[in-house]
Order: structure tokens, then C-alpha cells, then sequence
């Protein structure tokens, strides 16, 4: 056992690795090297916030009737407009059935903000190696359940392996919680409820909360289960 978990803990470590090597030009991803290297950061930011989980890749759309695409925002909205939403959220917070999109500001640096406005104002093109990490699905849902923890963005506010860590000031608990540890599997001690979690969020308060989307409705049902089976992995 001690050895599975291990070896799923290695492998969301490549995963994240290889990532990064990718966007650094190690990969062969196609697209193109913009001349501007705001627009160029902001479409890898643009994967690794999983901004693409749910508006789709370069903001194509088609995930959810309820997510709009975002090839027209970059002209019909000011830089300052891009950077409140980025910042504050938007949508319904009060219906976990509609997704919601999260308060970043507490996680998103000042510069992320800027690069992803830069990159959405520049009509989202294809940038060489800002791609997701690929979800391997023939190697058991754990394995998936690893990838989906990167490519969705849990790691961003969750941390590796679910250790958290991630400031959220205005919180009760001042950071994001983690999704490992004896409190998390005291508080969570059924499959449901990790999975309804999952898909409902975390809207705690208005910004600056950071809050977490709600996934129902964007993340299907084969993926959350391989999520969950991950968490099952971690300490």
C-alpha cells in the first residue's frame, strides 16, 4: 500500500515536472512564440489557473452552456474590468449548480493578473507548449485522478499533494485548507461528501475570500471519481 501511494505521489511530481519543462520550451507543443512576453505568460498562466477547464482551450468555449467563451471579451471589456473579474469572481455564488468563477485575487499575483488580461486582450492565440497536462486514462483512476489534480488547478490553491499552505487572509482559517491529514478525513469521512464538495465549491464570503469554483456541471462524473481516488492517495 505504502508503495502505491508513493508511486502516485511521484507521479503528480512528474506531472507538475514536466509541465514546467513544457512551458520553459521543452515540449513540441505547436503554436506560435509571441513578440510579446505578457501575452506569452499569460497563456500558460491561462492552463495553469485551469482558466481552460472551463472556458475551454484559448478561451474557445463549448464546456458549459453557462460559461461563456472569451474570444470577444478582450474588445468589449477595459483592462480594468478583465482584471476585477480575475480578481473578485463572477456568477451565480448562491447556486451550486451553476458554476461559479472563483476569487483569485488572494492567490493571483498583481503580474499574473496583468499577463492574463494581456493574453485575453490579445485574442487568446495559440502559444507554443501552454498546453494542459494530458489526463493518462489507461493507467487507473488514480493516475488520472493525479493529472486532473494538476490540469483542474486544485494544486494551485490546495498545493502538492493536498498539503495547503496557500494564504486566504480574509478567511476564518487565514489559508486555503488542504485536502489531506487527520482533519480533513475527520471532517470528510465519506466518498460523498469529498464529491459534493467537489462539485458545490466553497463560497465562504464576497472578496477578497478566496473561494472555490463550483465544479458541478463542468468536471463529469468519471473524473471526479478518479479525483477522489487520488485523494485517497495522499497522506
Amino acid at each position: 500500500m505504502r508503495r502505491s501511494i508513493m508511486a502516485v505521489g511521484l507521479l503528480a511530481v512528474g506531472l507538475v515536472t514536466a509541465a514546467a519543462l513544457a512551458g520553459c520550451g521543452g515540449g513540441g507543443g505547436e503554436g506560435s512564440n509571441p513578440s510579446d512576453p505578457q501575452v506569452a505568460m499569460g497563456a500558460h498562466l491561462f492552463v495553469q489557473f485551469a482558466c481552460a477547464s472551463c472556458h475551454g482551450e484559448q478561451g474557445k468555449g463549448g464546456v458549459s452552456s453557462d460559461v461563456p467563451a472569451l474570444k470577444d471579451v478582450g474588445t468589449s471589456l477595459t483592462v480594468s474590468q478583465l482584471s476585477s473579474i480575475i480578481n473578485h469572481g463572477l456568477g451565480e455564488s448562491a447556486n451550486p449548480q451553476k458554476p461559479y468563477m472563483p476569487v483569485w485575487g488572494p492567490v493571483i499575483s498583481t503580474s499574473q493578473v496583468a499577463d492574463l488580461v494581456s493574453y485575453i486582450r490579445a485574442g487568446l492565440p495559440k502559444v507554443k507548449d501552454a498546453d494542459p497536462v494530458p489526463v493518462p486514462r489507461e493507467q487507473g483512476s488514480a493516475v488520472a485522478g493525479a493529472a486532473l489534480y494538476v490540469r483542474d488547478g486544485c494544486i494551485n490553491c490546495h498545493g502538492p499533494s493536498g498539503l495547503g499552505g496557500v494564504p486566504n487572509p480574509a478567511s476564518p482559517d487565514k489559508t486555503i485548507p488542504p485536502l489531506a491529514g487527520q482533519e480533513f478525513r475527520e471532517e470528510f469521512n465519506t466518498d460523498e461528501k469529498i464529491t459534493e464538495m467537489i462539485r458545490s465549491g466553497s463560497v465562504l464570503g464576497k472578496p477578497p475570500i478566496a473561494s472555490m469554483p463550483h465544479w458541478g456541471g463542468i468536471i463529469p462524473d468519471e473524473d471526479l471519481a478518479a479525483l477522489l481516488d487520488y485523494l485517497k492517495t495522499l497522506k
